[in-house]
């Protein structure tokens, strides 16, 4: 039944991404000459703005986690500083990737996953640094449970807070020992810490019965107030989206449902959504689906916390396999993207809304390769949004989108 899931799992996987599967002997070439730990062979690159401007990145590649900084919005970068001394059997599942927060402060807080076994169980591992990137201190598992932690997603509140959640299946053994035959999906998990990533507070449970291998959106609803959009298992084992906001770090909220794709599926999707809270409280979401009722890319937003959605607008070309929505909002608007593939090229499209989601510009295509790549990635200096995007063809692209008054 384990390998029978795990055919399923990838199966499903390489149907999502279709640019993966074209171009596979591609990647398998490239990959197998760039084993190091630099950026050029870097496979997952997450970035993350300072409070001065300074555009900060952690990838993987070559089993090693690495940070550069850039003072010029990615034209160059410092010298790269290892994360970890060894080279580790790191996540490297089509969601999992480094996280990276960094405060007023200058601290660096990273989080990521490992696998432990050949069974796909992992744990995620922490750490910190408190001297501008220079070094990171000695990694720490995130919690003290043995079972498998995977998918962490780190959110940085205005007052320094870190806050991390994952998927955790450590509750299987309860399950089991109760005489349960068959434990569902995982449990989403959480954490928080007062002191910039140093430590984390006990890791307690927010919801158990959550698919077990999508990445999770994380952001903060207000100071204070997590916010999470998660791919749920709601009964007759439908894995639809729903989002949870915090009433305080310590206290998860009710579990909202998102919309009824109705997808019932009994394997891994590894194909998570996407969330972001404008400044005035407007939840915009954007997921994948291969349900009954929709399939393909979809966005949807909320006025009250998540309690109801606008009908879901429909993203891309079903032709061209629209894949990995990103959203994010900001003070001039809101802006998504997501992969295409037409065949030859993948290409990264981008749609903007000026009025809080309620209409959008037509689809415009932002940057292109003819080999593999990262996600797209959305992130923000507070003034302007980039497109964030790794491609094995070209490295690492920082592309202003526009600028923000």
């Amino acid at each position: 039944m384990l390998r029978m899931s795990l055919l399923a799992t990838l199966v499903l996987s390489l149907c999502q991404d279709a640019a993966h599967a074209q171009m596979s002997h591609h990647q398998h070439a490239s990959e197998a000459a760039c084993e190091e730990p630099t950026l050029r062979c870097a496979t997952k690159v997450t970035p993350a703005f300072g409070p001065d401007g300074t555009l900060w990145l952690v990838w993987m590649a070559g089993g090693q986690v690495s940070v550069a900084s850039s003072p010029d919005a990615g034209r160059s970068f410092s010298a790269p500083t290892q994360v970890t001394t060894t080279r580790l059997n790191l996540d490297w599942g089509p969601d999992a990737r480094p996280k990276i927060v960094v405060d007023r402060k200058g601290g660096i807080a990273l989080a990521f996953s490992i696998f432990r076994d050949e069974a796909f169980n992992g744990q995620v591992l922490y750490t910190r640094s408190a001297d501008g990137g220079k070094s990171f201190a000695d990694l720490k598992p995130i919690t003290a449970s043995n079972e498998s932690q995977r998918f962490e997603a780190l959110a940085l509140d205005q007052d320094g807070r870190v806050f991390a959640a994952w998927l955790d299946k450590r509750n299987r053994v309860f399950a089991k020992e109760a005489g349960q035959k068959l434990y569902e999906g995982a449990g989403l998990f959480f954490t928080s810490s007062s002191d910039g990533g140093t430590t984390y507070a006990e890791a307690k449970l927010a919801r158990e019965g959550t698919c077990e291998c999508c990445r999770l959106g994380l952001t903060f609803a207000a100071s204070g107030r997590p916010a999470v959009i998660f791919r749920n298992i709601f009964p007759g084992g439908v894995r639809d989206h729903a989002v949870m906001t915090f009433t305080d770090v310590a206290s998860p909220g009710e579990v909202r449902r998102v919309s009824s794709d109705d997808w019932q599926i009994n394997a891994c999707p590894h194909h998570g959504p996407s969330l972001t809270v404008a400044p005035n409280g407007t939840y915009h979401v954007a997921w994948y689906t291969n349900g009954k009722a929709r399939k393909g890319l979809f966005y949807a937003h909320s006025r009250d916390e998540g309690r109801t959605f606008s009908a879901p607008m429909a993203l891309g070309q079903p032709g061209h396999n629209p894949t990995r929505p990103y959203v994010l909002a900001g003070a001039a608007g809101t802006v998504m993207v997501w992969k295409e593939f037409d065949g030859e090229k993948t290409s990264v499209q981008m749609m903007i809304s000026r009025d809080d989601g309620e209409s959008w510009s037509p689809p415009k295509t932002i940057s292109s390769t003819t080999d593999t790549s990262d996600h797209p990635l959305l992130v923000s200096n507070g003034r302007q949004v980039y497109l964030s995007w790794m491609t094995k063809a070209d490295g690492y692209r920082l592309t202003a989108i526009e600028d923000q008054p």
